[in-house]
């Protein structure tokens, strides 16, 4: 019987946990706002980790890259609590990215909540 998750998607989410734990806890620069962790991936060999962030006060693209900035500047930092929350042989480095999946779902469901609109006052008529 074949296991669902492997050990790289298990290790992912726990990674994550981790990492939205320690930016809401210890990451205390005024530049970065809040800070959500949508998503981890990690390579196979658990060594490469691409975190997918999404800032939730603003989707302006200075400020997003700003705040990637900020984060990708305290990657050393964010490694060594990583380090000290969970047993791993090898502490994956951290790059972040912006993950726009929320703009865009938002940017759609506004779209359709406009055609359902423009439909109904058409039937109406």
């Amino acid at each position: 019987m074949a296991r669902s998750f492997n050990r790289a998607s298990r290790v992912g989410h726990e990674l994550q946990k981790e990492i939205a734990i320690i930016l809401q806890r210890e990451i205390k620069d005024p530049r970065l706002g809040m800070v959500t962790v949508s998503g981890v991936d990690l390579s196979r060999d658990l060594a490469y980790a691409k975190v997918y962030v999404t800032f939730l006060n603003d989707s302006d693209p200075e400020v997003v890259q700003q705040g990637l900035k900020v984060l990708n500047d305290a990657t050393g930092y964010i490694r060594s609590l990583v380090g000290k929350a969970m047993k791993l042989r090898i502490v994956p480095e951290l790059k972040f990215s912006y993950d726009d999946s929320l703009v865009k779902g938002m940017q759609m469901s506004n779209l359709v909540q406009n055609v359902i609109k423009s439909d109904n006052e058409r039937h109406k008529e």
